[in-house]
């Protein structure tokens, strides 16, 4: 919640909420912070105490969509990395939790990029397993780019914690391919 007074002129932001068009460099805040609080923490239903509801889907076919609008036809092969990284957290905020590769308390966020183009980011605790949960969004960016491009070779990279039999059979079943890292014994 550091970041609402730059998250207020956020492109991004201004953009999924549909306050900003073709750029409006100077415009105003799109929102005070106790707003973006309110929409970061959003449900799916209206209630007394959540009035903004975000719409979470467009939010995340958001980053795909700026991706392929870069590009004037579809490249004949892509390559979406996934990886998770520690975010170390100091005190008692919800859902930490202790990791034991990084050795401290931290969230565990869960990126794919393309390139240098983030697809998808989802803010994670560190006591789930990114592997497993990584499914649902390799899915879901994967039908959006063959919706629009069909023939597109896809490549899914990662570490071993991706490694997972689930991944890598739903990958063969939809002709992707993929190239995990093996942990060591």
């Amino acid at each position: 919640l550091n970041d609402h007074d730059a998250l207020r002129h956020d492109l991004i932001f201004g953009l999924a909420s549909g306050r900003l068009s073709g750029g409006r460099a100077n415009c105003a805040a799109l929102a005070g912070k106790s707003t973006l609080n309110r929409l970061e923490r959003s449900g799916h239903k209206a209630d007394r105490y959540c009035r903004i509801i975000a719409d979470h889907e467009a939010l995340a076919e958001l980053f795909v969509t700026l991706y392929m609008d870069r590009h004037d036809r579809a490249p004949a092969r892509i390559v979406l990395d996934v990886d998770a990284t520690d975010d170390r957290i100091h005190g008692h905020q919800e859902g930490r939790a202790f990791h034991g590769y990084y050795g401290h308390n931290c969230y565990l966020p869960l990126y794919i990029f393309c390139g240098d183009h983030l697809l998808s980011a989802t803010l994670r605790t560190a006591d789930r397993d990114p592997g497993k949960e990584v499914l649902a969004d390799i899915r879901r960016i994967v039908q959006q780019i063959r919706n629009r491009w069909p023939r597109v070779r896809i490549l899914v990279r990662g570490d071993s914690g991706f490694s997972r039999d689930s991944l890598m059979t739903w990958c063969e079943d939809n002709h992707v391919d993929f190239l995990f890292g093996l942990a060591g014994n």
